[in-house]
């Protein structure tokens, strides 16, 4: 298949793969068997799709043949298919009735709950959630964070395990329980995102099939859960920041700052769709994490320039932000914000309160950031020595060639 017709086939496959999953997994209690017959499913539908054409509903005829192939292994293993019906028997007892939040018209809302079930290891989260519901494979999700293929392997085969061990059961929560458990899945989709847009390393300042990625994986959960404010939230954050994507880095792949970037690079349409979600995100009771830092994207994406932002609301957002979830990275961006209102001195000193603050010991932006303040303030050699630190410690080379070229602007004799 090459053409138009191709990549309506691919497209099919991408978007009918993890619903298809979802519903497998939910049926039979086994993920490992779900993805086996999936993907089965789909290798039959690209030896007749081409000869027979799409069918009108191409989700029907992958379930249908995958459920096929899942019933011919049940039959040769009737061990092995006792206990998967002891395990679906389970997932339907823990199931919500219909009408109480888990009537749900995509089961895909399932999979992301169990992809980020409080009862696997926090590493193992991401890497789940990018193998069954964004449909990459195993060494596409090792690339995406930074580790060999067998590691990745492991922690796949890891979490699994102990979904089946555990017998978690393939859910959504009710809505007694979303509070509680919404909050880690948009922190599995944010940390990917964040991964996309900022690398933790490599040669490359960013990784945008990442970020769109995850921008993908929280418009599924927004059509799962649309009142749901702080998915809104979510997608509108990611929206507005990614919509700077262009911009952040020069023809060479160097780092441009914020204050350097030309805005004219930016995307509209994107920032446009992220500013009509922000009151979404706002609206209908106190704002959560997503809907404050989505306005803070907001106020940055309307501003002409850096010298035209409105630093005092963004500053009174930060104060917001810091009650709702109480972090030194907040502080730091509360800190940089203050700068730009009140002048690099009083960013300086909220800086220096936090140098005590052992997450930020090993965080490059911390370090940088008291470089940034102390060379506006002339204090020269201080700042080099605040590069030198936020050298050792930055993770990619646009970073590391940015640090530099500031080392060698407050210290000319700097190697």
């Amino acid at each position: 298949m090459t053409g138009p017709h191709t990549e309506h086939v691919e497209a099919v496959f991408r978007e009918e793969r993890g619903r298809l999953l979802a519903a497998l997994a939910r049926r039979f209690g086994d993920l490992d068997l779900a993805e086996e017959v999936t993907s089965e499913a789909i290798e039959a539908a690209l030896v007749r799709w081409p000869v027979d054409g799409v069918p009108p509903r191409p989700g029907a005829w992958l379930m249908t043949t995958a459920r096929r192939r899942a019933v011919d292994r049940l039959r040769r293993d009737r061990a092995y298919a006792a206990r998967l019906a002891f395990l679906a028997v389970e997932a339907d007892r823990a199931a919500p009735p219909a009408g109480a939040g888990g009537d749900l018209p995509d089961e895909r809302l399932q999979l992301f709950f169990t992809c980020a079930h409080p009862a696997l290891n926090a590493e193992d989260r991401g890497a789940l959630t990018l193998r069954c519901l964004a449909g990459l494979a195993t060494p596409e999700v090792a690339r995406a964070f930074l580790v060999p293929e067998a590691t990745m392997a492991k922690r796949i085969v890891r979490a699994k395990r102990k979904i089946r061990e555990a017998r978690i059961p393939f859910r959504a929560p009710g809505r007694d329980e979303l509070p509680e458990r919404l909050p880690g899945v948009l922190q599995v989709i944010y940390s990917i995102f964040t991964e996309g847009y900022a690398a933790s390393a490599g040669p490359d300042l960013q990784r945008p099939d990442l970020a769109e990625e995850a921008i993908r994986l929280v418009r599924i959960l927004r059509r799962l859960l649309p009142a749901e404010r702080e998915v809104a939230g979510l997608l509108a954050l990611m929206l507005l920041i990614h919509a700077r994507r262009d911009a952040r880095t020069g023809p060479g792949g160097e780092l441009v700052l914020l204050g350097e970037q030309d805005r004219g690079r930016w995307d509209r349409t994107m920032i446009e769709e992220g500013l009509r979600l922000v009151p979404v995100a706002l609206g209908g009771g106190p704002p959560g994490p997503y809907g404050v830092q989505a306005a803070i994207a907001a106020l940055h994406d309307e501003a002409a320039d850096v010298a035209t932002t409105d630093w005092p609301q963004i500053v009174a957002l930060y104060d917001l932000l810091l009650a709702l979830t109480p972090s030194p990275v907040v502080e730091l961006n509360r800190a940089a914000a203050v700068a730009l209102r009140d002048g690099p001195e009083a960013g300086l000193a909220l800086l220096d309160e936090l140098a005590g603050e052992p997450r930020l010991r090993a965080y490059a932006p911390y370090p940088t950031a008291r470089a940034d303040l102390l060379q506006r303030l002339g204090r020269l050699p201080e700042a080099a020595a605040a590069y030198r630190e936020a050298l050792g410690l930055a993770g990619t080379e646009p970073e590391r060639a940015h640090l530099r070229r500031r080392l060698a602007a407050v210290d000319p004799d700097a190697d």
